[in-house]
């Protein structure tokens, strides 16, 4: 039942993206692609994090797992954001140029 109800969710998702004009969808990649790399980047640091912590035998197991639950977390914001990218740019037909933040 679970799989039904996520195609057609995603069908309607797809047929928003594809009924939108083209400079649209190519202004929702772009923001999409900015937006996948910011997650990126912070769940590469909350990564880093939980890894230094796991070295260290004086972080309580605690605080170890929190920052597990943390990563885990952001890597299923981090899938879902992917697919929407995926899904706008599978719309658009093509990947947009997008320069690396000056910021990064």
């Amino acid at each position: 039942m679970n799989e039904v109800s996520s195609g057609t969710e995603r069908g309607e998702r797809d047929a928003r993206f594809n009924s939108m004009p083209k400079e649209a969808l190519e202004e929702l990649a772009v923001s999409a692609i900015h937006e996948h790399r910011r997650l990126l980047a912070a769940d590469e640091a909350v990564y880093e994090e939980w890894t230094r912590a796991s070295g260290d035998p004086s972080i309580p197991s605690d605080v170890l797992a929190n920052l597990q639950d943390e990563y885990i977390a952001r890597q299923k914001k981090s899938e879902a954001q992917q697919e929407e990218l995926s899904q706008i740019i599978d719309a658009l037909g093509y990947i947009p140029d997008v320069p690396l933040d000056d910021a990064n």
